[in-house]
């Protein structure tokens, strides 16, 4: 549907996105501006971002706003403590998607940036416990994989295993 997107997570994770939320929802999403948050402004949504704080230790731009949704796309594995950060999200609704534990690889760790790793991969049930525990009731959720163009036991493995989880959330009364 959205062939234009190379990457296979944004068609995704775009379709799952307006399935759920409408263009005039104002939309926080979490981490600096970004490609996909981009891919959002272009498909017509209002999107603020936040700005590049460190989330563990600063939620003051999640208290000061007033945006319905919360989007967050591959973020949430990066904090020591997101549990506390999806505790105090304001919005109504959530956006999120993690990647998924593969038990035939490491968790993601840069070579080249000492920030850029990966403190969780969850498992789905996990992701779910955490999200409910914060005050979060999942209403939907899509799991797929990820294949990459190389050749080897793990790439098979990635043409099925999922790699990503996605869930739509609204916030428990």
């Amino acid at each position: 549907m959205y062939k234009h997107y190379p990457e296979k997570r944004y068609r995704l994770t775009l379709e799952f996105l307006q399935k759920h939320i409408g263009k005039e929802e104002q939309i926080l999403d979490l981490g600096v501006p970004n490609p996909f948050s981009e891919i959002m402004r272009q498909e017509g949504f209002e999107v603020q971002n936040t700005g590049g704080e460190d989330l563990d230790l600063d939620l003051s731009s999640i208290r000061n706003s007033d945006a319905p949704v919360a989007t967050a796309f591959e973020i949430l594995e990066h904090l020591v403590a997101p549990f506390n950060l999806l505790r105090e999200l304001p919005a109504n609704k959530l956006l999120a998607s993690v990647p998924l534990k593969l038990w035939f690889a490491a968790a993601y760790r840069s070579q080249t940036d000492p920030r850029d790793r990966h403190f969780h991969e969850f498992e789905a049930w996990q992701f779910d416990w955490l999200l409910e525990k914060a005050g979060w009731e999942i209403k939907d959720r899509m799991q797929w994989a990820h294949p990459v163009k190389k050749i080897g036991v793990r790439p098979i493995l990635r043409y099925f295993t999922p790699r990503y989880y996605l869930i739509y959330a609204e916030r428990t009364p």
